[in-house]
């Protein structure tokens, strides 16, 4: 069985009810998905595959419940030694340079300690995308997909 474990970076709490959504559907085709509440190190070090779903805060930032973890992370250095990982980043395109600022920055990291991109940031922009979960869903299809090889 896959086992995924959902890191989300949520402001308004639409990253968090897309990580729900993902949750159910990563479910339903056969995984067996935990979302880290609190996040700490020690789930990412456990988790046998890593997805990423984030908001974008501020001028490019990690929402403030995920981004304790990213410095940790950026500080401790945990090599990921070849896990899968994936990332959803949201965002509002009206934003410029820092559209998805949250995700990219999570995504270099991620690639940084060594994880297995094996697809590329999904990238959903609030200006042309009312329902998230009708972008990351299939994204996250392809991911499960290529996550089992």
């Amino acid at each position: 069985m896959t086992n995924i474990t959902i890191f989300y970076g949520s402001v308004y709490g639409a990253a968090e009810a897309l990580s729900e959504d993902i949750k159910q559907q990563l479910e339903t085709n056969g995984a067996q998905v935990k979302i880290a509440e609190n996040p700490q190190i020690s789930d990412v070090e456990q988790a046998e595959n890593i997805l990423i779903v984030s908001s974008t805060t501020g001028q490019g930032d990690i929402p403030g419940n995920l981004e304790g973890l990213f410095h940790e992370m950026r500080d401790q250095f945990p090599l990921l030694n070849g896990k899968a990982v994936g990332v959803i980043g949201l965002g509002d395109s009206s934003y410029g340079d820092t559209y998805c600022g949250a995700g990219k920055q999570w995504s270099e990291l991620l690639e940084e300690l060594q994880g297995n991109v094996v697809k590329d940031m999904l990238k959903i922009d609030a200006m042309e995308t009312f329902e998230p979960k009708e972008e990351a869903l299939p994204w996250v299809d392809a991911w499960l997909t290529a996550v089992r090889g």
